[in-house]
């Protein structure tokens, strides 16, 4: 079981006062794909127009643009709400960036009232993701847009 108030201390203690928001993402992702079991990649999305736009991450080689609206990360963006997809194969207009992830979990990052990125997370196992993941990820993503955004 993965003790997420523990990664969220360790990633304030990583990026409080440190104003390199590029710099902060990849230590965030670094920190998320090290702690986490069963994980292909771990990363984040940035909001560009209409798109949301590859950012730092942990893993394969991934898509470097992804629609708004479309796919896990676009329409979670555009619904700015997380989703968890126990099978991504079952997931209607699915990207699939790498043919090895299964399952994925999408976190929205919102800053004054707008998305500006999502925090996306794939596993090759089906049904990787939890409640719990889902309310520690969800605190991660608080802590991010707290000190980073």
């Amino acid at each position: 079981m993965t003790d997420y108030p523990l990664l969220c201390a360790q990633l304030r203690a990583l990026t409080e006062g440190v104003p390199h928001r590029v710099a902060n993402l990849a230590n965030a992702a670094a920190l998320l794909y090290d702690a986490l079991d069963r994980l292909n990649w771990a990363g984040f999305y940035l909001t560009g127009e209409d798109t949301l736009v590859l950012g730092p991450f942990q893993g394969k080689v991934a898509c470097i643009e992804i629609p708004m609206g479309k796919g896990v990360c676009g329409t979670a963006a555009a619904r700015r709400q997380t989703l968890v997809v126990e099978d991504v194969h079952q997931f209607p207009g699915h990207i699939a960036c790498d043919g090895a992830s299964n399952s994925e979990i999408v976190v929205p990052i919102c800053k004054n009232g707008r998305v500006v990125g999502v925090l996306d997370i794939d596993s090759p196992v089906f049904g990787r993701f939890t409640d719990a993941d889902r309310a520690g990820l969800e605190d991660f993503v608080r802590v991010l847009e707290e000190l980073v955004f």
